[in-house]
């Protein structure tokens, strides 16, 4: 069996740095927004490159904060992407916006800045960039067109911990950058978790204030908030991890670049790398005419594939009412296209070069 993602192969391979991190929180007996928080913030803004971190509960609530605190509520509009996570649109309606959708581009499944500028009327309030699968959405004209606008910029970064666009990395772009710690991710935790990122301290402050239900002293409110704290155990095992991100990285790029030559020839599109970027391959997504019957003979051979989106977001029946501006063309098709192969640091070459071969042989046996 060959997994799609294995985060206990991860755990393993960091265990006793990870299995003295717990000991070290549980012997000191602080387990909320102590020690192991702050440092963890203070360590991944250096790591992004910007003056501020956020722990929160999970990615999703990252995102939720963040809109919040950039003014998204009743009657504003997030122009956002529906080939995504669901949470990132649900982020959208937990913090009382309206999420309208523009198509992507068919190269690297990203926000297509060619259609933002149409999207964005006077109820606009944010855009929500994606940066799907460890690739960097096209940052510099986003920004160009929010800035005109005078819109919040909010990078989903959840599947993009360490990616690069022009020399810098993922959320330090936006105004607010957001990062989901979900167990399989590049950077993930032993449990949900999430993370906030800013160089604005306006905005760290007010994303701190809605964490903890707008305390600003302890027990007293000084503006609604929620309950999305990061643990200190989560913090803990992060910051250990955080350590090895880089060399995790590496060798995802490694299995990225042997898949790439044992799929060469194939009628199949592998992973396009945006130029002067750096992607992480959170996901190695191919493209493929035969997508149905390349799923059904690699899970017959005991391997783990899966489709990173089946459905868009603005076909799913919980979002349909939303709204997008021009066709989602591209969107649709690459959800009818996609699938997901293993991919994770401790995959190793030989595996890699099993899922290769019985993509080979179903293509040879298929014929054209």
């Amino acid at each position: 069996m060959i997994p799609n993602a294995d985060p206990k192969a991860q755990y393993l391979s960091h265990r006793n740095e990870i299995d003295a991190a717990l000991r070290r929180v549980l012997d000191g007996g602080r387990f909320i927004l102590g020690e192991e928080v702050a440092a963890i913030e203070e360590e991944f803004a250096a790591y992004v490159g910007v003056r501020y971190a956020v722990g929160v509960g999970s990615g999703t609530e990252a995102l939720h904060l963040a809109l919040k605190a950039c003014g998204v509520g009743r009657g504003k509009e997030v122009v956002t992407v529906s080939h995504t996570a669901v949470a990132t649109v649900a982020a959208v309606s937990l913090a009382g916006g309206r999420a309208v959708f523009t198509d992507i581009e068919a190269d690297y499944f990203t926000m297509d800045p060619r259609g933002l500028e149409a999207a964005v009327t006077a109820r606009t309030r944010a855009v929500v960039p994606v940066h799907l699968y460890g690739q960097a959405a096209d940052m510099e004209p986003i920004m160009e067109v929010a800035k005109r606008h005078g819109l919040f910029v909010v990078e989903d970064c959840a599947q993009a911990h360490g990616a690069t666009y022009r020399g810098r990395r993922v959320g330090s772009f936006g105004h607010l950058g957001c990062f989901s710690f979900y167990p399989t991710k590049n950077l993930g935790a032993l449990g949900d978790g999430g993370m906030v990122v800013t160089d604005d301290e306006g905005l760290a402050k007010r994303v701190r204030l809605l964490r903890e239900y707008g305390w600003e002293e302890r027990y007293v409110s000084s503006c609604r908030g929620w309950n999305s704290r990061l643990d200190e155990i989560q913090a803990a095992v992060l910051r250990v991890k955080l350590r090895h991100l880089d060399k995790d990285n590496k060798r995802r790029r490694e299995i990225a670049a042997l898949y790439d030559g044992c799929l060469e020839g194939l009628d199949l599109v592998t992973p396009k790398v945006r130029e002067g970027c750096g992607h992480v391959y959170h996901l190695y997504v191919i493209r493929s005419p035969r997508r149905g019957r390349l799923m059904d003979e690699l899970s017959r051979e005991g391997i783990g594939v899966n489709v990173h989106y089946p459905v868009p977001v603005h076909l799913q029946n919980a979002y349909r009412r939303r709204g997008h501006r021009g066709g989602l063309e591209e969107t649709e098709r690459a959800a009818r296209e996609i699938l997901s192969l293993p991919i994770f640091p401790e995959l190793t070459d030989e595996a890699v070069r099993k899922v290769a071969d019985v993509i080979r042989k179903c293509h040879e046996r298929r014929g054209p």
